[in-house]
């Protein structure tokens, strides 16, 4: 398998543009998570059906967020994308929130490419609303059905605030 830290760095972050390794697809149940140690994808354990992923979702390389892991990424297509793919991603926001009381932040982004359905999405202003309130729900309930209250969006905040989470980031990935 390849070390995905090691292959990939973040991307042109100050060009809000990053690397993306998927971890999960969306519409799945699958918690499949990065094992650094191992360098291996694996499964963490396999969710209720009713909460299945409102998006694809991964990481950014060589990044390491306030809780250890690296830093997670949202990934808005309309198909699911396969875990162990790497994309670039066009930086449109952030999802702060908050696991078990740890920052646990996510990334949202749209693939750079896309010609189809991301073009027109440049901020979190641009997306469907109704897929902002479907994401928040899904992060605000995933863990209550064993630890009910565990999970809290806290605010959504623009690109220039997740590029500083995602350099604050690096800096800790760097320093570790």
């Amino acid at each position: 398998m390849v070390d995905f830290n090691e292959a990939f760095g973040p991307g042109d972050v100050d060009g809000g543009l990053i690397n993306v390794v998927i971890e999960i697809g969306k519409g799945s149940t699958l918690k499949i998570e990065w094992d650094r140690e191992n360098k291996v994808m694996k499964l963490d354990r396999v969710e209720p059906q009713v909460f299945t992923k409102p998006t694809s979702y991964g990481f950014i390389p060589q990044t390491l967020d306030e809780d250890g892991d690296e830093l997670d990424v949202l990934v808005l297509t309309e198909e699911p994308l396969p875990t162990g793919l790497v994309m670039e991603g066009r930086v449109v926001g952030i999802m702060k929130f908050i696991d078990d009381g740890e920052v646990d932040d996510k990334v949202v982004v749209v693939p750079s490419d896309d010609r189809n359905t991301g073009d027109g999405i440049t901020s979190l202003d641009d997306v469907n609303p109704q897929l902002i309130k479907q994401i928040e729900f899904h992060f605000n309930n995933y863990k209550a059905l064993k630890k009910p209250g565990s999970t809290k969006v806290d605010h959504w905040g623009d690109a220039a605030e997740a590029i500083e989470v995602i350099h604050e980031c690096i800096e800790r990935w760097n320093t570790k």
